[in-house]
């Protein structure tokens, strides 16, 4: 149950953020959901391996790099979702750090509910 809760608190967001920022498009509510969906088989199939090759330069900078390895899983499901559409590198980057910042406060909301 706790899953579905996050998929939707994640598609929440994704839905939100299509509609603020301009470079970003996403089909209705069931695209947010298949988005939400996408990205989470990506993060846990496709980004520790990234992560693994990447190490060296992960490292040099700080840990920066993981920026560029987010917005390219978000690249990557613009790639696989048709009704998912993002305009270029630096909106996905902008869109995963958003994103991001946006999932730890409904998590956070969530939480505070439980207490």
């Amino acid at each position: 149950m706790n899953l579905i809760i996050r998929l939707l608190i994640n598609a929440l967001a994704v839905f939100v953020l299509a509609h603020i920022l301009n470079g970003v498009a996403v089909d209705g509510y069931l695209g947010a959901i298949i988005v939400a969906v996408v990205l989470a088989i990506l993060n846990l199939l496709v980004k520790p391996i990234l992560i693994i090759l990447t190490l060296p330069v992960t490292v040099i900078t700080l840990g920066l790099f993981l920026l560029v390895i987010n917005a390219l899983m978000i690249l990557l499901a613009d790639k696989l979702i048709d009704g998912f559409s993002v305009s270029s590198f630096w909106t996905a980057l902008l869109f995963s750090v958003l994103l991001s910042i946006l999932q730890s406060l409904l998590q956070s909301f969530l939480k505070d509910d439980k207490k």
